[in-house]
C-alpha cells in the first residue's frame, strides 16, 4: 500500500523560505512519478512540482526559479524547498505519487496516491 506522509509546512513572512518533506512508501512501479501540488480555499488544486524516475523535473510557471524538488533515494524522501516566498503560496499542499507518462506538472492533480496535505501560510 502506497504511502505519502508530508511534513514542515508552517507560516512565514513574504520573501521567506520553507521546506517540505514526502515520506514515500510502498511505491512498487518501476517508472513512476512524484510530485506537489497545492489548493487554496476557494480554488481549483494546482500541480506544482514533479520529479520522474529518471530525475527529470518540471515546474508550474507561477513557482519556477523559487521551487526546486528533490528526492534522496536512501530516505525514500521528496522534498521542495521553497524560497522568496509570496502571499500567493499560501496554500495546503500535498505530495502524491503514481505511475506518470510523462514528467509534466499537470499530471500531478490527477496522482492516484496523495498525503494528507501540510499548510504553508505566507503573510
Amino acid at each position: 500500500q502506497v504511502q505519502l506522509v508530508e511534513s514542515g509546512g508552517g507560516s512565514v513572512q513574504a520573501g521567506g523560505s520553507l521546506t517540505l518533506s514526502c515520506v514515500v512508501s510502498g511505491v512498487t512501479y518501476s517508472r513512476y512519478c512524484i510530485g506537489w501540488s497545492r489548493q487554496a480555499p476557494g480554488t481549483e488544486r494546482e500541480g506544482v512540482a514533479v520529479l520522474d524516475s529518471d530525475g527529470l523535473t518540471s515546474y508550474a510557471s507561477s513557482v519556477e526559479g523559487r521551487f526546486t524538488i528533490s528526492k534522496d533515494n536512501v530516505k525514500n524522501t521528496v522534498t521542495l524547498q521553497m524560497n522568496n516566498l509570496k502571499p500567493e503560496d499560501t496554500a495546503m499542499y500535498y505530495c502524491a505519487a503514481d505511475k506518470c507518462p510523462s514528467h509534466w506538472v499537470g499530471y500531478v492533480v490527477g496522482f492516484a496516491y496523495r498525503g494528507q496535505g501540510t499548510q504553508v501560510t505566507v503573510s
